[in-house]
């Protein structure tokens, strides 16, 4: 198990070129658990998670790592306590997932130490433990999304930090990878007790592997705690501004969020059609129970054969 730290937003603002996007935020990153932060585009989701990797800086208020200001920590030591895989990261041209992945070693490099046996397990541990390790001389270029993606989670493994911040994911992976991604993230944080934050547009799969959700809008912390406790069609409204019910996910036993929509508006559950009924074309009644399932019409007309 690694060294269990705290990461603290106290009274953050944050924001671009004069424009405040995060408002005097406070927020506490619980320890060793997985937390996932949702909002609706531009509420400052993505901001607040380079704020805490230090790519940001606060235009007020302090990001504390371990309760010391993260803007007085030198860069190397944040770098052995937090890792980032930001956005859409672009690996250098030509390079290939062994030495991509190596380059996660930077931050424990000095001005006299040279690559050691420590270097070569820790790089080996993460190709193993992401999946990757039959890839390990193809190019990053070559690679599919879904497996290019796991390439940067090894980097930022390769780093062996503590705390691991994830912005967006599953961006761009189809659902298999996206689930692929964020069990291995799982995997870790059971494993290695890695505290992580991930920003997630997904609601229903930030419900099913998040320890600690936090809903942001406009800025500000709208409500935060387990899925189970702070979930429901009330916020969803408050900070999606969406119509939705929200039902127990049978896989998963967390919260599964059902859009409305303009088209497919909320109606009471005792009208709810069957599946059956559902698939007619409109208009037409239900068909017989005995009636042919490829045409409808009734067994008369087929005489004998079956179905």
């Amino acid at each position: 198990m690694i060294q269990e730290r705290t990461l603290q937003a106290r009274e953050v603002s944050l924001g671009y070129e004069g424009r405040t996007v995060v408002d005097r935020l406070s927020l506490d990153i619980p320890p060793g658990r997985i937390t996932m932060i949702v909002g609706p585009n531009a509420c400052g989701k993505s901001t607040l998670l380079r704020s805490m990797a230090r790519l940001l800086a606060p235009t007020d208020g302090a990001v504390l790592l371990d309760g010391r200001d993260l803007s007085e920590t030198p860069t190397k030591d944040v770098a052995r306590v937090v890792g980032i895989l930001p956005q859409n990261p672009v690996a250098p041209d030509g390079v290939t997932v062994q030495d991509l992945v190596g380059r996660g070693r930077y931050p424990h490099q000095g001005w006299f130490r040279r690559w050691t046996p420590e270097d070569d397990e820790a790089v080996a541990r993460a190709l193993s433990d992401t999946g990757i390790l039959d890839l390990a001389d193809r190019p990053v270029h070559a690679l599919s999304g879904g497996q290019r993606q796991r390439v940067w989670i090894a980097m930022a493994l390769c780093q062996r930090t503590d705390i691991l911040l994830l912005d967006e994911p599953t961006t761009f992976l189809d659902v298999t990878h996206q689930l692929d991604v964020l069990d291995l993230v799982t995997d870790l944080n059971h494993e290695y007790g890695t505290t992580v934050v991930a920003v997630l547009h997904d609601l229903n799969l930030a419900c099913r592997y998040a320890d600690h959700l936090v809903a942001l809008r406009a800025g500000s912390v709208i409500a935060e705690g387990p899925p189970s406790q702070i979930m429901n069609a009330d916020l969803v409204r408050e900070v999606f501004g969406l119509e939705c019910t929200v039902a127990i996910d049978p896989v998963s036993a967390t919260p599964l969020i059902v859009p409305a929509g303009r088209h497919h508006g909320a109606r009471p559950a005792a009208d709810a059609p069957t599946a059956e009924a559902a698939a007619q074309p409109a208009g037409r009644d239900p068909l017989p129970p005995d009636a042919c399932r490829r045409c409808g019409a009734p067994p008369a007309d087929h005489g004998d054969r079956p179905d």
